[in-house]
């Protein structure tokens, strides 16, 4: 197998390299370093304040690093390894399982020295490359259901262990980037529909014999905020109540009673966005939300310039990530959202996902650099 690299880079590459997207990921990390230094400056039991922001701007250099490796690569060779990284996905989710390391009531993470691996973050873009190649073998054609199936079994496989870990809000991003990537590939839309009542139609399993008493608490919450606004619905109210206090301009840096307070459960990591509401008002929020758009859009719109399905497929599939992550988490955080443990793209604290979310930019860049045939 070879590796489709040129010792000196085509000057072609560099000028199709995508530096708005760039620049877009760039100011949304430095927004989320900067609510995350807000976020955790002056708690208590951490003598370092800028302990979560070292480790957020180290593993940012390293996601950013990767990200241009994985730029410079050419695409096609991710196709010609896609079941060789699924089998390893595979393998770091089954292992997780055995060895993993138990927080908050999951076993999400294998301890690697001061490296905590989180095998669920990796599963994400490994599953966009692997349905990539499957429905791109396919140029298109899926008159019949079963031309579906392929690409369901290889999701429910990862996405089952996931589940087991327990890791609900995980598997929901594989539903959202499946059910994307099959309409982007050209699927009929009452197969997509089969595919949607048949969700509906196991929900009631789901919730009488998979559900954790936890989540169905969450489901429940979000509902009614109310029912139990000193415990199960604290997080949901507080969260609110910070946004809400930020009025059109926010309290300004360093300046969330949420934090200070220390009325609101994780503030740094799921619950990022109450802070950033807070302190930057309905003017921030709303220039952030901007920038996630502009982010999803550029994606989307590279893919429309990809010079093959599986390049547009890849494309469209992190479009789908970002976009499910970001409606969820922030619509956690006002209550139209049920509460998942869905993080912030390049704002919540995560070293793991900060590296996926940089490492799926590099294959965007990537699909963007190589967007016209280029002869090599």
């Amino acid at each position: 197998m070879k590796l489709k690299l040129k010792p000196k880079l085509d000057r072609r590459l560099i000028r199709n390299f995508d530096y708005f997207l760039l620049l877009t990921v760039i100011v949304l990390c430095a927004a989320g370093t900067l609510t995350l230094y807000s976020a955790t400056h002056g708690l208590e039991g951490i003598p370092d304040p800028f302990h979560f922001v070292k480790r957020q701007l180290l593993f940012g250099g390293i996601g950013l690093f990767l990200m241009l490796v994985v730029a410079l690569i050419d695409y096609i060779n991710f196709s010609n390894w896609a079941i060789y990284l699924y089998a390893f996905n595979l393998l770091l989710l089954g292992l997780v399982l055995l060895v993993g390391e138990v927080e908050k009531g999951a076993m999400r993470r294998i301890p690697i020295g001061f490296f905590d691996l989180q095998p669920s973050e990796i599963a994400k873009i490994i599953m966009i490359i692997a349905l990539a190649r499957l429905l791109a073998a396919k140029e298109g054609q899926l008159p019949f259901f079963r031309d579906l199936l392929p690409a369901l079994a290889a999701t429910a496989l990862p996405m089952a262990l996931i589940f087991l870990q327990p890791d609900l809000g995980t598997s929901l991003i594989f539903l959202a980037v499946l059910l994307g990537m099959l309409y982007v590939a050209g699927t009929q839309g009452r197969h997509l529909a089969v595919l949607a009542g048949g969700g509906l139609a196991v929900a009631p399993l789901l919730w009488f014999f998979l559900l954790e008493g936890y989540q169905k608490d969450r489901l429940l919450v979000f509902i009614n905020p109310e029912m139990d606004p000193v415990d199960k619905g604290f997080q949901l109210l507080q969260s609110m109540i910070g946004i809400g206090s930020g009025g059109l301009f926010g309290k300004g840096p360093l300046n969330s009673t949420q934090v200070r307070l220390g009325f609101l459960p994780d503030h740094y990591t799921d619950m990022i966005f109450s802070v950033f509401g807070e302190e930057m008002g309905y003017i921030g929020a709303v220039a952030l939300l901007l920038l996630y758009f502009f982010l999803i859009y550029r994606i989307l719109w590279i893919s429309t310039q990809a010079k093959d399905q599986f390049g547009a497929l890849i494309c469209c599939g992190i479009a789908v990530m970002f976009a499910f992550q970001v409606l969820v988490n922030i619509g956690m955080t006002i209550s139209i959202m049920p509460v998942t443990g869905i993080p912030l793209p390049f704002m919540s604290y995560g070293n793991n996902a900060l590296l996926v979310n940089l490492i799926s930019i590099g294959f965007v860049l990537n699909v963007a650099m190589r967007r016209h045939k280029i002869q090599f």
